[in-house]
């Protein structure tokens, strides 16, 4: 059985893991810096173990440590048991969810080993909101989608942010990163992907018509928030669509667009 060890120091040097949880720059250098990661709340947490991560410590309230007792015995970590004040001091925020875990990182696949098997990929350029790096992570998830592959400049899928968004869906889908971008979608064009770009652009096909679900292989190009894939991107795929859109509306949240567009991808518009 794991130790409980009280701490109530904030500068204790063993809660370092946690501090400045909020200091987003922070954040994003130190963790992959240091090969960790933290995972919020008790799904989350469960999750990450679940997907094989290993976790170097747990940051508790008194309230969860009875529910979380399996998770404490089986990973044998330091188990820190602080108060709720103290808690915030250290990460800079109020933890509602009481649980927090510092997780080991686990070395990316290459992007080859990640394509050999999988039919359907997403990919994103720069997409650097953390919560909408989390959203489609969990649409990928959700929607049967069988890997996700980040350009250099997209934001860390195990940041704090996009792993509470994806409700843990970051540990189940397979990811890597490209490199040389965007000359890196030759490597996916060579692995038998035909790669369609996520546009509003009238020019682009509807979904339905271009009927993705009927491919064989199918990466998702997909843009950041507000100025969408640059003309390099665009200009790599070999194929535009787009979603028709109503009212007047002109396109939608990248994180709800990606939603749509994976089901059009993977399972397509029911036939009448």
């Amino acid at each position: 059985m794991a130790e409980l060890i009280t701490v109530d120091d904030p500068d204790d040097p063993r809660l370092h893991d946690y501090t400045g949880l909020t200091d987003v720059e922070l954040r994003r250098r130190r963790e992959p810096a240091e090969g960790l990661f933290i995972a919020e709340g008790e799904k989350v947490i469960r999750r990450a173990g679940q997907a094989g991560y290993a976790m170097r410590s747990l940051l508790l309230s008194a309230k969860w440590v009875d529910p979380l007792r399996d998770v404490i015995d089986s990973a044998g970590a330091p188990v820190y048991v602080v108060g709720p004040e103290l808690a915030e001091r250290v990460t800079g925020y109020h933890v509602h969810r009481g649980a927090l875990a510092s997780m080991a990182r686990k070395p990316l696949p290459d992007v080859t080993d990640v394509l050999r098997t999988a039919r359907r990929v997403a990919v994103m350029e720069a997409v650097n909101d953390h919560t909408n790096i989390g959203a489609i992570f969990r649409s990928a998830a959700a929607l049967g989608m069988d890997a996700v592959l980040l350009s250099p400049e997209c934001a860390d899928p195990l940041y704090r942010r996009s792993v509470k968004v994806s409700m843990g869906a970051v540990f189940a889908v397979p990811y890597a990163r490209l490199d040389g971008w965007p000359r890196a979608l030759d490597t996916v064009r060579s692995a038998g992907f035909r790669v369609l770009a996520l546009t509003p652009d009238e020019r682009a096909v509807p979904l339905d018509a271009a009927a993705p679900h009927r491919m064989e292989r199918v990466a998702l190009l997909l843009g950041a928030e507000g100025d969408g894939l640059t003309r390099r991107a665009l200009d790599s795929a070999d194929t535009w669509v787009r979603i028709p859109m109503a009212h007047g509306v002109d396109s939608l949240n990248v994180g709800a667009a990606a939603a749509v567009a994976f089901y059009a991808v993977t399972t397509g518009r029911p036939e009448n």
